[in-house]
């Protein structure tokens, strides 16, 4: 294994690879074509069987800030603990080899960061590519994403999706290693950082402009792995909903969204001791009846005081939108009377 330069770049990008030979050419070409060139590069090779380390080697002949990394066959969150354990930079960016960044990505996050001491973590919006057809759904799912960049809107956004790109993120590397670093299990393992950072009191941003090219492939871990499936998102966000101060401390818990697919994923809950009052939905067939002993109530049962806390389990992005408006006309705000739960 190739020992890291001693020179301390001012950010570390944290490259784990196997087997992309295909793309590691524009990936690279990206890199070393950003506008700021004070950095340095941890490739980790994850065992590839291709040419994808000597390919890696060859440009680090030509540029010193690349180090190739080969430890064998480890596993993503071992080779990205691997990265960030020989990072020597304060500041370290994700990213992955099919993708590409914009010229501009590594200078802006780093300005970014600098200039606000109380940001822990930035990433930035993202443009879709592929040689095939995109899925409608993966569109909306990167329009929303988009939308979330402010601190303020990341936090309220945090237990529908994952509003963050990993390969787009650039973090404070005493913050993550703090933290623990990246967690192995049944989940993804970058929603997985993003909300412990979040519950730790960490705050997340996005710089709003596309700095990242991210590739669509119907082979990727997201759409391959069970551990980035709906059941393993559900579990995951319920690990952390109870904990959530805003839940835990709250007087009622009512839920909305009273359909089959919220009451099973309201089963996670249940089972680590939120009890809800009560159901919310508009349907009218449904108003005025009780599951599981619980009565189901109009949206104008929550014009009242004290008020409950609403947790959000509405999975389209338009009802969203137009449940967070009613909220908001009551009086409820995001965050401290309401959360929506993807």
């Amino acid at each position: 294994m190739a020992a890291v330069t001693t020179r301390t770049a001012r950010c570390t990008i944290v490259l784990p690879f196997r087997d992309a030979q295909a793309t590691l050419d524009d990936c690279l070409d990206s890199i070393q074509q950003q506008t700021m060139r004070d950095f340095d590069v941890v490739a980790v090779d994850d065992g590839s069987v291709d040419g994808s380390a000597a390919l890696v080697r060859a440009r680090a002949v030509d540029d010193p800030r690349i180090c190739l990394l080969q430890p064998g066959r480890i596993g993503l969150v071992a080779a990205l603990n691997l990265g960030l354990a020989q990072a020597a930079a304060p500041l370290v960016a994700r990213m992955d080899a099919d993708d590409v960044m914009l010229p501009e990505r590594i200078e802006l996050q780093c300005r970014r960061l600098d200039q606000q001491a109380e940001i822990a973590l930035v990433g930035t919006q993202v443009e879709l590519f592929s040689d095939a057809p995109i899925r409608a759904g993966y569109r909306e799912y990167v329009r929303w994403q988009n939308g979330c960049c402010t601190p303020e809107q990341i936090a309220a956004a945090i237990y529908v999706e994952s509003p963050l790109a990993h390969p787009s993120v650039m973090v404070r590397r005493n913050v993550v290693m703090a933290a623990g670093g990246y967690r192995d299990g049944d989940f993804p393992e970058d929603y997985e950082l993003w909300l412990r950072l979040h519950r730790a009191g960490h705050k997340l941003a996005k710089v709003p402009s596309v700095l990242l090219r991210w590739r669509e492939r119907a082979d990727r871990l997201s759409r391959v792995d069970p551990r980035y499936a709906r059941a393993a998102f559900d579990r995951l966000r319920a690990r952390h909903l109870i904990d959530e101060p805003a839940v835990h401390d709250a007087a009622e818990v009512v839920i909305w969204g009273a359909g089959y697919r919220t009451r099973q994923r309201v089963r996670l809950l249940l089972e680590r001791g939120v009890r809800p009052v009560a159901w919310i939905d508009i349907s009218r067939k449904k108003i005025g009846q009780r599951i599981w002993g619980l009565p189901v109530q109009a949206p104008s049962w929550l014009d009242r005081r004290p008020r409950p806390f609403v947790l959000v389990y509405v999975a389209r992005h338009g009802a969203r939108e137009q449940i967070a408006a009613q909220l908001d006309a009551y009086g409820y705000r995001v965050g401290l009377d309401y959360l929506s739960v993807g």
